[in-house]
């Protein structure tokens, strides 16, 4: 697409989830080893959330935050992944544990799509654990697709086991 990820920054949301070892550490860890490309402007409160997929393993803490990048959406992913390898995240079965996930949820209110990404992110609206740290840093922003904002899909969905924790990140 033409124009995404050149010239001047782009606004960013970002997924952070963790279920194994101090997970608390280890959003703080991943937020602390982003590149200078990636400059965080908010974060979010931190969540509990319980496991979802799969769910027979440890409760996740999940948080979003707002950046700002020059990186290309394939750069960034590229870049993102190979901070998960770095903070110590090992290949497991889809929505198995993980010391540490980080998702591209948007990138400057646009569309993008090729093999190895999709933003906005597909599942990103039926998931509860990602849409009440969206709604902390940003209730009122359209989805670029579906044209409702972040609460309308918040209300959409069951958050009733999603509980604030106190990390401290």
């Amino acid at each position: 697409m033409t124009g995404i990820g050149q010239n001047s920054p782009h606004k960013i949301y970002l997924a952070l989830g963790s279920n194994l070892g101090d997970r608390s550490a280890n959003l703080g860890k991943t937020i602390s080893a982003l590149p200078a490309e990636v400059d965080v402007l908010r974060q979010s409160p931190v969540y509990e959330t319980p496991p979802w997929g799969y769910q027979d393993q440890p409760a996740f803490l999940n948080m979003v935050i707002e950046a700002q990048t020059d990186l290309p959406p394939v750069d960034l992913l590229v870049y993102l992944k190979g901070l998960e390898g770095q903070l110590g995240r090992l290949p497991t079965f889809h929505y198995g544990p993980r010391l540490i996930d980080i998702d591209i949820l948007l990138y400057a209110g646009q569309v993008f799509s090729s093999p190895e990404l999709v933003i906005p992110h597909p599942r990103m609206s039926e998931r509860a654990f990602v849409l009440v740290p969206l709604a902390d840093l940003t209730p009122n922003l359209q989805h670029p697709v579906t044209g409702a904002t972040i609460s309308e899909m918040l209300a959409r969905v069951d958050s009733s086991q999603i509980t604030r924790f106190d990390s401290g990140v």
